[in-house]
């Protein structure tokens, strides 16, 4: 029996780089600024993100799409609090862009301030691959020691912020807020880091108040991109 060998000559990485970059630019244009959510299973995720919708949507629209690998418990646990889209990867460890962007078409909310994209709890795979999110924030919970910044530097080197949450737990627990956001700084000294607590609403207005600058900072950039579109190149 005769083989034949085809040879694919394609990026496959590179065209969904092109994909997220091309759906951030469009959010962008849109005014929606995209939050994306890391971290390991169970460190309060969800529940952070519907503290963060009973606050945001009394003064701006907001999305979510929910990253598992299977059920859409998470879905149906945001839906009281905004529109939401569950992405069921069926044993995928991570989201990719081609899921966002379908699971936004099937949000149909075309026009949001901000759409909030919770990955799979996984603090490896996700960090490789980008889902055109603008702010990328790493959830750390008081319960996973306060090591892991160093254990995995690539999910923290590629985030612009660190929550650090479960933050009523930190008395019954060995963990160091100190040391966890050295680390964190060591890898990404740019990181922004802010501590909150979930269930009593502790930190959650501080956090929405970043996501509100982040925000506008994404409007004034879009507006002098604006302007800077109208001016003629001088002949």
């Amino acid at each position: 029996m005769s083989t034949t060998t085809v040879e694919v000559k394609r990026d496959i990485r590179a065209e969904q780089r092109a994909a997220a970059a091309e759906f951030r630019d469009d959010m962008s244009h849109k005014g929606t600024l995209v939050v994306r959510l890391l971290s390991s299973p169970g460190s309060g995720k969800t529940t952070l993100l519907e503290r963060t919708a009973q606050q945001l949507s009394k003064s701006y629209s907001i999305g979510i799409l929910v990253g598992d690998v299977e059920t859409e418990r998470d879905a149906q646990r945001l839906l009281p609090f905004a529109p939401t889209k569950q992405i069921t990867t069926g044993g995928a460890c991570h989201l990719e862009i081609p899921l966002v962007k379908k699971a936004f078409a099937e949000l149909q909310r075309k026009q949001l301030d901000f759409l909030f994209v919770e990955d799979v709890g996984n603090l490896i795979c996700p960090a490789s691959h980008d889902l055109g999110e603008h702010l990328r924030v790493i959830v750390l919970s008081a319960t996973e020691g306060d090591d892991k910044p160093g254990k995995y530097p690539k999910a923290f080197f590629t985030s612009q912020m660190l929550v650090i949450s479960k933050t009523d737990l930190l008395p019954y627990v060995p963990f160091s807020l100190e040391k966890a956001e050295a680390d964190a700084h060591r890898i990404q000294p740019d990181m922004n880091c802010l501590s909150v607590c979930a269930l009593s609403g502790h930190g959650i207005a501080e956090w929405c108040e970043v996501l509100e600058c982040e925000r506008r900072k994404l409007l004034v950039k879009q507006h002098r991109k604006h302007m800077d579109a109208q001016i003629e190149p001088r002949q």
